[in-house]
């Protein structure tokens, strides 16, 4: 299917910027709210395509069920592009995701986004303004305030949405919900989530003191376009490539990487929605501008609805961080056809692999990442419960075909974001608390507020965005 809109990219900019953050677009009309017709493939446009961008785009391409209309990279023609260029050598091709709406607006249906982290917002809310269903790697966004914006945008526009938490479409999240709902899973009071590989900012061993020093900027590469919303900051090879992950200003750290992977099931079946109480326990190597050594994170979630009583969710990362495990762990969950956390060369080997457990009042479960399936411990405990438990239904379909089935009108998106972007703002507050370490947030649900520290609390929106990006702010 083909959506009929004449909006432009200049019309966009111009209305967008002279109206308020209340009446901001409008005029956009998401014609049938783009769905395509069950015999058609679904029009996408690729932004990110290289590393993890060009991974989502070969998964989404091979489910059959899209034509690639658009490729989009900031550094168009840099080494890590080469592959998925020689691909589909005759798709049109933009360094600036604008001027690919802005052009070829008419004929995509949907838009997958498979950039760094701080530059996933202002790409989601110009499509789906347009009517354009989104993919979007994890985390959703940068900050608490563009969450709720696109959550809000989500609605308003009436668009289908998914992270790319593809776990969230195997066997972990079937066995969630089927165990919850046989109260298997019940009166869960703590959850410990873990992810101890190396990082790539592990490699600078905390000997971070200031922004990395302007270098001369890449021929190919739009830097600008790539800074985004982000205030201005001079060009370094350390900033790109996957290290953006490493700096507060860019990227959401191991949480924000792997937390979505780990905790998203515990997060929508146990219904712990926002958090109240956040504090950094411990951190090692803690400074202003890249993320610690080492974190233990402390999320308090109040007692809900139905009985469910209050839980504290404990985060551990750092290569020696290790939590203490119940008795009769065994060995840890393994999670099939996903690659190791990537890091730095030198950081040690994870002495833990990535993975979960779970506390209830009467049973210990754990778990890895991703689609990873629950195990009850210890084991004489599960074999006794075996014949018991609910069987587990396959999944129909994985994240990416759950997505283009979803845009198409046939299937509802596991992770859409009205339910990834609660689990993203929980982890925001996380990395608030890691950037100011900080031991007690008090956050209030009602003020949207966090009603202890002004610091943190200006830090729930972050920095105001450059002049020219203002109006992806506005909804």
């Amino acid at each position: 299917m083909r959506l009929n809109t004449a909006t432009s990219r200049r019309a966009f900019l111009t209305h967008a910027a002279s109206v308020s953050a209340l009446t901001a677009f409008p005029f956009i009309r998401a014609s049938a709210q783009g769905k395509a017709a069950p015999s058609e493939r679904v029009n996408l446009a690729c932004c990110g395509i290289g590393n993890r961008g060009a991974e989502v785009v070969n998964s989404l391409a091979a489910t059959g069920l899209c034509n690639i209309v658009a490729l989009c990279d900031t550094d168009m023609g840099a080494k890590h592009t080469e592959k998925l260029l020689k691909k589909f050598p005759d798709v049109p091709r933009f360094k600036d995701f604008r001027q690919m709406l802005d052009k070829l607006g008419g004929s995509i249906d949907a838009v997958s986004v498979g950039t760094p982290d701080h530059s996933h917002f202002p790409i989601c809310m110009m499509a789906m303004a347009l009517g354009k269903h989104v993919y979007v790697e994890k985390p959703m966004a940068h900050t608490f305030q563009q969450l709720e914006l696109m959550m809000q945008a989500e609605k308003k526009f009436k668009v289908a949405t998914q992270m790319g938490n593809q776990g969230h479409s195997d066997g972990n999240y079937f066995q969630f919900k089927a165990w919850t709902e046989a109260g298997v899973i019940k009166n869960v009071r703590k959850v410990v989530a873990h992810m101890n590989s190396g990082r790539r900012w592990h490699k600078w061993n905390g000997n971070v003191t200031g922004l990395p020093p302007a270098e001369p900027l890449p021929e190919t590469l739009d830097w600008d376009t790539w800074l985004a919303q982000v205030p201005f900051h001079d060009y370094n090879k350390d900033y790109i490539n996957g290290d953006w992950r490493c700096w507060y200003d860019f990227g959401n750290g191991a949480l924000g990487d792997w937390g979505a992977h780990i905790l998203d099931t515990a997060h929508e079946f146990l219904r712990l929605g926002l958090p109240t109480e956040v504090g950094a326990v411990k951190l090692e190597g803690h400074n202003p501008y890249v993320f610690p050594m080492a974190s233990t994170l402390s999320f308090k979630f109040p007692a809900r609805g139905e009985g469910l009583p209050a839980c504290e969710v404990l985060w551990y990362d750092g290569t020696t961080n290790i939590p203490e495990l119940p008795p009769g762990f065994g060995k840890s969950v393994v999670t099939d056809g996903v690659p190791p956390p990537g890091g730095a060369p030198a950081a040690a080997p994870a002495k833990l692999g990535p993975g979960k457990e779970i506390y209830s009042d009467d049973l210990i479960f754990k778990g890895g990442s991703h689609g990873s399936q629950l195990a009850i411990i210890p084991e004489q405990k599960a074999k006794d419960m075996a014949k018991s438990l609910p069987p587990v239904p396959k999944s129909p379909s994985n994240h990416f075909k759950n997505f283009l089935l979803a845009c198409k009108g046939q299937e509802v998106c596991r992770s859409r974001f009205e339910v990834a972007g609660t689990l993203c703002q929980m982890m925001a507050f996380g990395i608030i608390a890691q950037r100011l370490n900080a031991p007690k947030l008090v956050f209030d649900p009602a003020s949207r507020q966090i009603t202890n520290h002004a610091a943190a609390n200006a830090l729930l929106a972050g920095p105001p965005p450059r002049k020219g990006w203002e109006q992806f702010y506005r909804c």
